[in-house]
């Protein structure tokens, strides 16, 4: 018997409202406001990822460990590489290693506007 149930993920940013606009042109999905410093977006299928706003707050630096080290990743299957890189970079992702050794590899990395790194995986 499970301890608890999944509920959200919640991301520290400095603006949750852009960085949950972001995501949902990523995913699709509805934002919604909760306060000033946090938005939730509600995701295709039931899950939720919130962004909470966080003074000060420095993207981590991906892959080293350590200091500001890699704290988590998110992972998103798509259908076509090429098309979603395209999508995501105009969005505002910056690209981390998009070295996937001409598909062998499966999966791209990119960071989100505040820094948080995610990966496109082929489906």
């Amino acid at each position: 018997m499970a301890i608890a149930a999944y509920q959200l993920v919640a991301l520290d940013c400095p603006e949750p409202e852009s960085l949950a606009r972001f995501y949902a042109a990523v995913l699709g999905g509805e934002v919604r406001q909760y306060s000033e410093v946090w938005y939730d977006l509600y995701v295709p299928g039931g899950a939720r990822i919130a962004f909470q706003r966080a003074p000060g707050h420095r993207p981590p630096s991906w892959p080293q460990a350590g200091h500001d080290s890699q704290q988590f990743h998110l992972d998103f299957t798509v259908p076509d590489m090429d098309t979603a890189q395209e999508q995501v970079l105009a969005l505002g992702a910056v690209p981390l290693d998009l070295d996937d050794n001409d598909g062998r590899r499966g999966f791209r990395v990119f960071a989100d506007p505040a820094g948080h790194p995610f990966c496109l995986c082929r489906a």
